[in-house]
């Protein structure tokens, strides 16, 4: 083997170690985090949980922050793909109804993990672009279960955000491994679907003559 293969060969398996490294500390992170909260993430605990020294913590993540940012990134990524995975439903309105569910189901079974992404519950800490970039893709995804229903407008995005978000906290503050909110997302989503499909108009209103002068035109939501 030639030392340009073998000095390949030890940079991948350096690596590999290093990136296990990083993944273990991280894995540890929210053993420490879901028995403490995410403002309970101590670099001396954290070390100590780890089995490893607080320097050797810093000689992965130069911050605390640079933790929560791998958390971040990982926990946005399952969450990307537990949204996007295959649906059941076959129309628009069973997949937007299966999404919600799905959403409040991964939120309310992990509460730090929400609050980590979808609230801002770390003073000073922001996601690097590229942690949160399956956050962006996840959203997009929303928006096109939302125009597949015939919703486009921004602001109805905004409000299913904030329908959504607000099963989710009032389940966790109130009910957190109960049903008391979980139980109304297939009525939320007919309620906002309601309010937010753009009106059609009908050709021919049941029970009106289209041909009658000043015929008045009915529509349907």
């Amino acid at each position: 083997m030639s030392k340009a293969n073998v000095a390949r060969r030890t940079d991948v398996w350096r690596e590999r170690r290093r990136q296990s490294a990083r993944d273990a500390i991280v894995d540890a992170a929210w053993g420490l985090v879901h028995a403490e909260g995410l403002a309970g993430l101590s670099l001396r605990e954290l070390a100590k949980l780890a089995g490893v020294t607080t320097p050797t913590i810093y000689a992965y993540f130069d911050s605390k922050n640079a933790i929560y940012d791998a958390m971040f990134g990982a926990s946005a990524t399952t969450f990307l793909q537990r949204m996007t995975e295959p649906y059941a439903a076959a129309d628009p309105r069973g997949v937007l109804v299966e999404g919600l569910g799905r959403f409040v189901e991964f939120c309310t079974s992990d509460p730090p993990r929400y609050q980590l992404l979808f609230q801002r519950t770390i003073p000073g800490f922001e996601p690097s672009p590229e942690s949160f970039a399956p956050s962006v893709q996840a959203l997009d995804a929303s928006r096109q279960r939302l125009a597949a229903n015939g919703i486009t407008e921004p602001r109805h995005l905004d409000l299913w955000t904030a329908l959504t978000t607000g099963l989710v906290d009032q389940q966790i503050s109130n009910d957190l491994g109960g049903t008391r909110w979980v139980s109304l997302v297939e009525e939320a989503s007919d309620m906002y679907l309601a309010h937010c499909r753009p009106i059609r108009r009908r050709s021919s209103p049941p029970g009106s003559n289209p041909n009658a002068k000043g015929a008045r035109r009915a529509h349907q939501g």
